[in-house]
């Protein structure tokens, strides 16, 4: 019995230990993450500001672009995998994730925002966090597992303080390794990551815009029924996205062999979808749309069109992130349902802003407890429906090539155990080499 009781005694301390060790190396994280976030912020703030006043900007956006991927040829090395290379570094590929991949994606996306591009901001925010995550490992001398789990609350720490939801950022990174499996070894770090990054970041004075999803609508089956049929296309909307992406990227790379030459070619086509629109309203991130679908119905026509603009941009290079444009595409999406299935446009734009991103990452619980964090509790039901149809319908798929499939939507698809997504895309012969 003694013997016992002491065995629980050192159990506790270990883990007391444990507690400490990673709420100060987790918020140590935290802390690097959300100053990183809040300088990236703000200064998105003002070349945002400064595009929107000065429109001639647009005509230079060729010429950034190829500065930008020049920069990335002559210094950074693996940096231009960008998410994928952090997600395959958790994973076990031997390398490291160099520290100047911070301020080279984070001079890419101002670029690529103040000359007009069309992306998001979540992946800088994600490739800042890693890579100082890891600089930071490598200062404590930490074992290969400890490597993983800060790697994990560089992920954190950045979705968090980028986009104000610490509890979404603390599973996304535990969610998005492998869609299927969520890995708790790293929960209360990535909390702390989290947490804490998106205190700092509130505390260097950076706030972030608010959506109200309106009155929720009483429940019964002729509700649930629409949202679940909004849900499937919300999938298939997120399917659409990464395939499109996908697609281009590897058109581009076909046509142009010459990264430099690819990321010109690429803002000359982004200046020409502009003219033949007529329309700028869906360069940079989209904010002004995302606001503008929770107050009217939208035509259908906006979120394809934001799709396109975004998959032509990133496909060629550009560095910024796919999520911002993503909850553009559902919130539109939503807005534009809303009519034809009769429900209010705010609580349907809602229901896409998250479930269109989850079909696209993968992330079902984290982009759940986003929609909570964001909307409230009140819709709780609906957008847990949303997220998990919508994960279903998006396929194998998704904007993580480097994520791998823990478990298989589908019993009529089972592929090799931990293939990545990536390896699903290639033919057989090359998938068999992938790591």
């Amino acid at each position: 019995m003694k013997l016992q009781q002491a065995a629980e005694k050192r159990i506790h301390i270990a883990l007391f230990g444990a507690l400490l060790k990673w709420s100060l190396i987790g918020g140590m994280v935290g802390i690097l993450t959300g100053s990183a976030s809040a300088l990236f912020l703000s200064s998105l703030d003002l070349v945002t500001s400064t595009r929107t006043a000065n429109p001639w900007l647009l005509w230079l956006l060729p010429l950034g672009g190829a500065v930008i991927s020049y920069l990335y040829m002559q210094y950074g090395k693996d940096s231009a995998q960008g998410n994928n290379l952090i997600l395959s570094q958790i994973h076990g590929t031997s390398g490291t994730i160099p520290l100047r991949m911070a301020p080279l994606v984070l001079l890419g996306t101002l670029t690529t925002h103040l000359f007009g591009g069309s992306a998001g901001r979540e992946g800088t925010a994600v490739q800042m966090g890693g890579s100082l995550a890891d600089w930071f490992g490598r200062l404590l001398k930490l074992t290969p597992l400890d490597r993983k789990i800060i790697l994990m609350c560089g992920i954190s720490g950045g979705f968090g303080s980028i986009f104000g939801t610490p509890l979404a950022g603390t599973l996304f990174a535990l969610e998005v390794l492998a869609f299927g499996l969520v890995s708790y070894e790293a929960v209360l770090p990535c909390f702390a990551a989290s947490f804490v990054g998106h205190l700092v970041t509130s505390s260097w004075g950076i706030y972030h815009i608010h959506y109200t999803i309106g009155e929720i609508p009483p429940m019964s089956p002729l509700l649930i029924g629409k949202v679940v049929i909004a849900s499937i296309l919300f999938g298939l909307a997120g399917l659409l996205f990464s395939q499109l992406t996908h697609a281009l990227k590897k058109l581009y790379a076909k046509w142009f062999k010459n990264p430099v030459i690819k990321s010109f070619a690429g803002g000359l086509i982004v200046i020409s979808l502009v003219y033949l629109t007529g329309s700028r309203d869906y360069l940079g991130l989209g904010i002004p749309l995302i606001q503008q679908s929770f107050e009217e119905s939208m035509s259908p026509l906006v979120f394809l069109l934001k799709t396109l603009f975004t998959s032509v941009t990133l496909g060629a290079g550009f560095q910024g992130g796919e999520v911002t444009p993503l909850f553009v595409i559902g919130s539109t999406l939503g807005s534009a349902l809303a009519d034809i299935l009769a429900v209010p446009v705010p609580f349907l734009a809602a229901l896409g802003f998250v479930a269109v991103f989850c079909g696209a990452a993968n992330t079902p619980i984290a982009c759940f407890i986003m929609g909570i964090e964001l909307f409230g509790s009140e819709g709780a039901v609906y957008l847990f429906i949303a997220c998990i149809i919508s994960y279903l319908f998006s396929g194998h798929t998704g904007i993580y090539t480097a994520q791998r499939i823990g478990t298989a939507k589908s019993r009529f698809f089972i592929p090799d155990q931990n293939a990545s997504l990536g390896s699903l895309r290639l033919p057989k012969e090359h998938a068999d080499k992938q790591p």
